[in-house]
């Protein structure tokens, strides 16, 4: 516990700093009455709206801002922004994170023998840098960090059913594990050959593939819940990967995209920067139909992703739908629909939904979260079971939080929520029929920037 107040202290200071360095010219000491308007839509200077409508897409400069994802992938036209923007003479950077501090409990009627109780602090901070190259070029560079190591052991949290990667050299089940200190190191580079068409090339270590979805922690239908999906390695888990480089083009609302990349997951060291060795590959066609929408389908070969099972292969597909609305007098709604498809060979298939949804209302957001994922014996490190048998884990999950006030330009909010499991018959005798997990927690997030679609300039 004195190893999370630290690190927060520590990570409060550096945002504050900088939301200070960026609005050094507002006033804030702000009553509670104006508190509320704040939250609702941060006033925007007259320099932040000129960069607002000078700052494109990270990868075309055809694009808003706000299609944003993680790595390459794109959100709805409609999403919208939070974080803070400088603007120098040649750059435009933006900055962006979370930090949630809480307790949680997994199985607070004791009905198995996995739950467990832990205080702990998921974080991460983004950075991101652009700058235009002549009339029709734009250089990129993008920075991603997390102190869970520091703030939640090398085990990770709790989460019953979730899988992944190891510690000790044994699997982690039942945990979330950190992430590492560095999540993203990354440049690109767009050229535009008109407002219709652009090629990108984009290099990572760590960065993200081309496969699957935004990954949950920057998808807006996600960014009040402080778990991990239980189908995080079915989906999205390719999002801290060391070594990966992409090409893609697009043809306006289309792109089409191939990755070459390191398949091995991060290992248990998490301040370290692990080997390349370029032996996967992906691809993703992405389609943004309407300015609420966005779409994708990819696939990947991905060799020896896990350490405990260096011979197993894994094919991996998906499919998502993001959608993003904002009600003009009622508030924002987010929502997103993913599937993920696991085939490691030898029947073992395994697949995963997930249903999530986020609603602001002013300062309360409520949202949930619908799974449902296939698991393995090997998966969930369970002795006695047919090696070809295979579990269907369903998980609700319900929450909300109240901005209760802005300090100094972050938004301060209570958080409650909670988590029902529908175990499988198989299982009930070690996780109990419908195990319930909740949780209490504070987060730190940073305002509103931008509500809506910016198209840039075009020249």
């Amino acid at each position: 516990m004195k190893t999370i107040i630290i690190s927060v202290i520590l990570l409060f200071i550096s945002i504050q700093a900088f939301a200070q360095h960026e609005h050094h010219g507002m006033d804030t000491t702000k009553s509670m009455d104006t508190v509320k308007n704040d939250i609702q839509e941060m006033p925007l200077e007259k320099d932040s709206l000129d960069m607002q409508q000078e700052m494109s897409h990270m990868f075309s400069l055809s694009l808003p801002m706000n299609r944003n994802g993680s790595g390459t992938a794109w959100l709805p036209d409609e999403s919208p922004i939070y974080g803070y923007m400088v603007h120098t003479d040649n750059w435009i950077l933006m900055f962006h994170g979370n930090i949630f501090l809480r307790y949680t409990s997994t199985d607070i009627t004791k009905e198995g023998s996995r739950g467990a109780s832990m205080w702990d602090a998921p974080n991460w901070f983004m950075g991101m840098a652009q700058k235009k190259i002549g009339s029709d070029g734009l250089f990129k560079t993008s920075l991603m960090m997390s102190l869970d190591r520091l703030t939640e052991n090398g085990n990770g949290y709790p989460l019953l059913f979730q899988s992944g990667e190891t510690w000790n050299g044994e699997r982690l089940v039942d945990r979330q594990h950190p992430h590492d200190l560095f999540s993203e190191l990354s440049i690109a580079y767009t050229q535009r050959i008109n407002k219709e068409i652009d090629i990108t090339g984009y290099i990572g270590y760590p960065g993200e593939p081309a496969l699957g979805p935004v990954a949950f922690m920057h998808r807006i239908s996600s960014f009040n819940n402080p778990d991990a999906p239980l189908s995080h390695h079915w989906q999205d888990a390719t999002h801290i990967t060391f070594g990966v480089g992409t090409l893609g083009i697009r043809y306006k609302q289309f792109k089409l995209e191939g990755s070459i990349f390191s398949g091995r997951e991060p290992d248990e060291n998490r301040y370290n920067l692990d080997k390349p060795h370029f032996n996967s590959y992906s691809g993703r066609i992405s389609i943004n139909l309407t300015p609420n929408l966005a779409l994708q389908v990819s696939y990947a070969f991905i060799k020896s992703p896990e350490a405990i099972e260096p011979d197993i292969n894994l094919h991996r597909t998906t499919a998502s739908i993001i959608h993003s609305y904002n009600f003009p007098s009622l508030g924002k709604l987010n929502s997103t629909i993913a599937w993920g498809l696991n085939d490691k060979g030898d029947n073992h298939k395994e697949h995963s939904f997930l249903l999530e949804s986020n609603l602001q209302l002013n300062r309360l957001n409520l949202y949930n979260r619908y799974e449902f994922v296939q698991k393995d014996p090997e998966e969930l490190n369970l002795s006695g079971f047919d090696h070809d048998a295979k579990f269907n884990i369903t998980a609700l999950t319900i929450g909300a939080n109240y901005a209760i006030m802005q300090f100094n330009n972050l938004n301060l909010s209570l958080g409650i929520q909670g988590s029902v499991y529908f175990t499988p018959g198989d299982l009930k005798t070690i996780y109990g029929a419908n195990p319930i997990s909740a949780q209490v927690y504070f987060k730190i997030s940073p305002p509103l920037i931008s509500n809506k679609s910016n198209m840039p300039n075009h020249h």
